[in-house]
């Protein structure tokens, strides 16, 4: 492709070198540059890509993409510069690969839980209603039956387009992506076209990356801010933020709810470990999750494939068939009778959530003991809330390791502790190794108890000193289970 037709949607502030070159690929990492490649130079938040300007053209670069032009330029290198390349980089990949999201109804899922399950969800119920899709989320990317291991929620532009653009190649009809705080901030998703877009909920989460619980609000408002006019933008009624999400965007704006009046109701008829039975706009279903989160997560699907010209009773036959994504309060039963329940909850809210759904199926008969932890180098002011909540709604509470990366273990766990006040410590253990941590709560379960096993979900790795280790917690309660 040519430069010059590569470029053509930005805002340039100066040129300079060659008028024009062919461009054969896009890269934002000078080590993977080879000849004819695009380079974009971008401020990271770890390092600044105009560092690496002279590696990339040593690399073979056609051309330069930078804020800042350099003082000393190669011959027959041709350099553009823009206000921000940041704000470039999704516009140039998504020019470079075809504009793919015009090939395909692409969804985004936003909001501090629920994404995965929302998008995998509806991934899985549009291939039931017959449809070729994509997915990008946390747990693994998929094209149709094709898994694609995921290495962020939402990938950089150019793996991103790179990836849907192979979408559109496979003959995609819909694409299901989750969206990042951090994606939307940094303008990952510039340059895509949305036909529609979905809020879960925000509470406090990323707050190492945002500083403030404003600014990761806005940066989830700035996805609905974007979307086009012809769209459609999804909100939960039942958080307080949800109509601020929608306040500002021209897409057409549809509530859900399970507490109040919205454009889609549900409520919980029943409630067991196996399931629930709902009632979706006056339409009984049974489905196999339970929790009113995910009633709440359920609503969202149904409502997308409404807005997406899909029948109501086609939408709940199948929303019957489908079940909790991997990770996902995904329970394992015990020969002595107690469960294990395995889930991805790592802030207070989900947490909170979680736990109240094993209430609401217990009915106040067996008790629940949780292990959990906290990750290190992130957000180290949710800590102590996590254990406030893990102790309010649970029976006996150990902390563990869960991800330290590069913070010992015990102070993470001690930034936890310290939330906690003498009467709630005493329902509390710590132990440091998440192995032994599981193995003391199953031997601490009783017929009719249920185990918490949260903040990892579908992980199967502990992340120490920059190494990933193998662990999953499932395989954990199994191997307790079997001996």
């Amino acid at each position: 492709m040519k430069l010059s037709e590569l470029i053509s949607k930005l805002k340039i502030t100066a040129t300079a070198g060659p008028a024009d070159v062919d461009i054969t690929d896009v890269n934002i990492d000078s080590r993977r540059v080879k000849p004819g490649h695009l380079f974009v130079a971008i401020r990271g938040t770890q390092t600044d890509g105009h560092q690496y300007i002279a590696k990339a053209i040593e690399q073979g670069a056609a051309a330069i993409l930078c804020e800042e032009m350099p003082q000393q330029q190669a011959d027959g290198v041709a350099y553009i510069q823009v206000p921000s390349t940041e704000a470039a980089v999704g516009i140039v990949a998504t020019t470079f690969h075809c504009s793919p999201s015009e090939h395909f109804q692409l969804v985004g899922v936003t909001g501090t839980n629920g994404k995965t399950t929302i998008a995998t969800l509806l991934f899985h119920l549009f291939r039931r209603l017959g449809h070729k899709c994509g997915l990008l989320s946390t747990v693994c990317n998929y094209i149709e039956d094709e898994p694609i291991p995921a290495s962020h929620t939402t990938p950089d532009p150019i793996e991103l387009n790179t990836l849907l653009e192979r979408m559109a190649q496979e003959g995609c009809e819909y694409v299901f992506m989750e969206c990042s705080s951090h994606a939307i901030a940094q303008q990952r998703i510039g340059g895509l076209t949305f036909a529609g877009g979905i809020f879960t909920n925000l509470t406090r989460d990323h707050l190492d990356y945002h500083k403030t619980v404003e600014n990761y609000r806005n940066a989830k408002k700035q996805f609905f801010d974007m979307l086009p006019k012809g769209a459609f933008a999804i909100t939960n009624a039942d958080d307080k933020n949800g109509l601020f999400m929608v306040q500002n965007t021209k897409a057409t704006v549809k509530t859900y709810s399970v507490r109040q009046m919205a454009d889609f109701r549900a409520r919980i008829i029943e409630c067991h470990f196996e399931g629930m039975y709902l009632e979706i706009d006056g339409r009984e279903v049974g489905v196999q999750f339970i929790g009113k989160f995910n009633v709440s997560n359920l609503l969202a699907v149904y409502a997308a494939a409404i807005m997406l010209g899909k029948q109501p009773e086609e939408v709940l036959v199948v929303m019957s068939t489908l079940k909790s994504v991997a990770g996902r309060l995904e329970p394992i039963r015990s020969p002595e009778g107690w469960t294990a329940v395995v889930d991805y909850a790592h802030t207070p809210d989900a947490l909170e959530n979680v736990l109240r759904a094993i209430h609401e199926v217990l009915d106040g008969k067996g008790h629940v003991i949780t292990v959990c932890g906290a990750g290190g180098n992130r957000d180290k002011g949710k800590r102590p809330l996590m254990a406030q909540e893990a102790v309010k709604q649970s029976d006996r509470v150990i902390i563990t390791s869960d991800n330290p990366r590069f913070e010992e273990p015990q102070d993470i766990i001690n930034d936890m502790l310290a939330g906690l006040d003498a009467k709630q410590m005493k329902k509390v253990l710590t132990i440091a190794d998440r192995r032994e941590a599981i193995r003391a709560a199953a031997m601490m379960a009783q017929k009719g108890d249920v185990i918490l096993i949260a903040g990892k979900g579908h992980e199967d790795y502990q992340e120490i000193k920059g190494v990933k280790h193998h662990f999953d917690d499932r395989e954990e309660v199994r191997k307790i289970i079997n001996s």
